[in-house]
Parts: C-alpha cells; structure tokens; sequence
C-alpha cells in the first residue's frame, strides 16, 4: 500500500464498523466502506481445519452464541494464549463448517447497546469473503478499498499446526491483493513478518507495538530475557527496524506518553526521520476509551471531547489512523484539511 503521507491519513475502519455494527460482520464491514474508510482491518485466526476466519481472538465466547449452542457444550475448555490462561471456546477446535453455523454478538454491549441490538443476525466471516465484499465494492465504486489484515497469536497456531503465515500466503495469491497493492500486513510478533516476506508476499509489514509486555514469538524464544515492547519505541530500537518493515502502529497511548494535559509527543516525528510509516489504535468517541484529558464529564457510554482527541492525533502526521466509527475519522480528517 502507497501511505499517503502526512497531509492525509488513512482512515481504516476497524474490523469494519464496530461502533455501528458488530465487529468482523458483513454488514459491519460494508458500513465501513459506505462510511468513507480507506481500508478495513480483519484480524485473523484460524479454523481445525485451516480456513483463516475473520475474530478479534480465537476464544469466540465473547463475539458469538456458542456459549448457548449445547451441541458446542464439551468444545468448553481452558488453554493458554501466549502466556495468558483462557477458558471458553476456541476457534481451532472447530472445523469452517461449524463455526459458520454461529451467530456474532456485539463484544462491548454495555458501551454499544444500540450495536447489540444486531447480535444474531449475522454469523463469521471467512478472509476469502471479505475479500468478495472489497471485490464488490471495487466494481460498485470504481475503487479497490486498502485492506490491512492482522495476524493474531502466530506463535501459537503455529505450535497448534496452523501456520498462519503459510495460511496467509496460499490466501492471497491470485487474488486482487497478490501484488501487494493496498495491502498492509501487520503483527505483534516480527517473526511471522519476516517469514511472510520470505514467502515473497508482496505488502507493506507494519509491526505492532503494545504499551506493555514483550512480543510473544521473543517470548517464546527467550523467555524473561525477551525485549519488551518499550524498547523498540527508543532511538535504537526504531534503528533497528530499518530495512525489515514498512512501519509501525502503536496504541494512541503511546503518543501522549508522559504528558497528562493530552499534548502529544514526538514518536511520529522519530519514526518519520527513519522512513518508519506510523499508525495509530484505536480512535473511539466514548469517554470510556479517550484520553482522560478529552473526556466529558457524562457515562462511559457517551461521547466524550472526540474531536479534540482525534485532532491532536491526526496533527502528530499519522500516516493512518483505526477507528471504530469511520464516519468520525473522515470528518476529523477533513475538518484538520479545512
């Protein structure tokens, strides 16, 4: 994907439309795209029987029925995801053809009540189908939407026998996205990037860094000796990156670390001086998500000082920016054009 630079960031809907819509649904994804997103970001798991499936994790209790499906009852069971013990259902103990036959729920209800008033009427997504909803969109349109796919947990499924990169590769070839344009790849863990591009998939590599904690492939490798996630954000760690991916995203945290008053800092400027392209996650107008120097003083629920919180984003010169209400991204962007 071609960034287009400072001037003008990418408004990529989250999972689609999840402030409208719950996430990773049909209908969510095509909110997205009506909305005026640039692109949208799937994050992918995979099934037993290796289709990469469209959920924020692959414990699905959370975003589907398949707590209340008792034919699903004995799939119960508790595992642990890189490093963190979960109980549920998870989606590699099921084949494609049972995970179709779920329904998806909205995974925040108390926040996004009126999105949860569209809980069972859609079921999961496969990649191949979203990539026939940005098809459609393309011949509709006359434009071929940006995708930016996640990976999640690639150490894990790899261990599991489900290589996600490998997964990944056999998916997108011969598809619109073979040759790379539009299409961003991303991960918190640099080992399946790196194996990606050796595979010779063409896409822009954005790595993801979390505020806290280590990414779990160093993890894996090295124990309590991995480098946590803060050290990549210094002036050597960015150097280090240099030549091995496209660019980074980073929780909007990080961009008002260490300043209280909601002013931003200069982590866009560092990475921009070495080539790096920097997105950002997620911008949502709900107090319960902003910044605490942009929120109201009204529920968790109600929108907060938004405006002023995507602003000071966007002025940081974000090459692009997740939401999970498009519509909001495009009128802060425009709004900071004039």
């Amino acid at each position: 994907m071609t960034f287009p630079g400072p001037n003008r960031p990418l408004i990529i809907g989250h999972r689609g439309a999840p402030g409208y819509r719950p996430e990773h649904t049909r209908s969510s994804y095509e909110l997205a795209l009506a909305l005026g997103a640039d692109a949208v970001e799937p994050d992918i798991v995979a099934t037993k029987d290796g289709v990469l499936v469209l959920r924020h994790e692959n414990e699905i209790s959370g975003t589907t029925d398949v707590a209340s499906r008792p034919e699903f009852a004995s799939r119960r069971t508790t595992k642990i995801v890189d490093g963190d013990e979960l109980t549920g259902w998870f989606t590699e103990d099921f084949t494609w053809r049972e995970l179709w036959t779920l329904r998806s729920r909205e995974r925040i209800a108390a926040l996004r009540s009126s999105s949860a008033t569209f809980d069972g009427t859609a079921g999961i997504l496969r990649l191949r189908d979203l990539l026939g909803i940005l098809d459609a969109s393309a011949k509709s349109t006359g434009r071929m939407p940006g995708l930016v796919v996640e990976i999640k947990h690639a150490t894990y499924f790899e261990r599991a026998g489900l290589p996600l990169d490998e997964l990944l590769a056999s998916e997108l070839a011969g598809t619109q996205f073979a040759d790379g344009s539009g299409l961003v790849i991303e991960a918190f863990e640099h080992t399946v990037l790196r194996k990606l591009a050796v595979r010779g998939v063409h896409a822009a590599y954005v790595y993801l860094l979390e505020r806290k904690g280590a990414p779990y492939d160093a993890v894996a490798a090295l124990g309590t000796d991995a480098p946590p996630y803060s050290e990549t954000l210094t002036d050597a760690g960015l150097d280090a990156l240099v030549g091995s991916v496209d660019g980074i995203s980073v929780d909007k945290a990080l961009l008002f670390s260490g300043n209280a008053d909601g002013s931003t800092n200069d982590l866009v400027a560092r990475a921009h001086r070495r080539g790096l392209a920097v997105f950002t996650w997620t911008l949502r107008p709900e107090n319960a998500f902003l910044a605490p120097a942009y929120r109201s003083d009204g529920e968790p629920a109600d929108f907060g000082h938004w405006e002023a919180e995507f602003d000071a984003i966007l002025r940081t010169g974000v090459d692009g920016v997740f939401c999970d209400h498009p519509d909001l991204g495009v009128a802060a962007r425009d709004a900071l054009l004039g």
